[in-house]
């Protein structure tokens, strides 16, 4: 695995702080990412999208999901259950808690929990100060401005 110093990026730019942080996190983390519950990111409009997780054998009850600086946070944890004897118990499930880095101006707008499966859509809402505007290309002549004496 290569290693990378951002460190010449973090002395020639201000602000850019969080992109390195999140390319530093990504290849750190990616190594050992853990696999439970399996998930799905799609984009569904220009500024829509949804996260699908596949949370078998849990209740609404059993899951939290959280916004807290930034990310997305969705843990369940099994209620405890009485005691069974399984022959063979292949559903898993074990207690979770998976995280997702939201960009700036990303905010969830619901959940849903149908047929084993947590849905959760989220929607990109920029603020009209950061859309692009239109300037008006004005002809060649010049704007005169006469002085006004005090």
């Amino acid at each position: 695995m290569r290693s990378f110093d951002f460190a010449p990026l973090y002395r020639a730019t201000v602000g850019f702080d969080q992109i390195a942080d999140l390319m530093d996190r990504v290849l750190t983390n990616d190594a050992g990412q853990n696999s439970y519950p399996p998930y799905n990111i799609e984009k569904i409009s220009e500024d829509g999208y949804r996260i699908s997780i596949a949370v078998a054998g849990f209740s609404e009850d059993e899951m939290s999901i959280e916004v807290k600086e930034n990310a997305l946070h969705v843990s369940a944890k099994k209620a405890d259950e009485d005691e069974k004897t399984y022959l063979h118990r292949g559903i898993a499930t074990r207690a979770f808690n998976r995280r997702f880095h939201l960009a700036d101006h990303v905010k969830v707008t619901s959940a849903s929990h149908e047929n084993g499966m947590l849905h959760i859509d989220l929607v990109r809402e920029v603020p009209e100060a950061l859309k692009p505007r239109k300037i008006e290309i004005q002809n060649g002549k010049t704007l005169q401005v006469e002085a006004v004496e005090v």
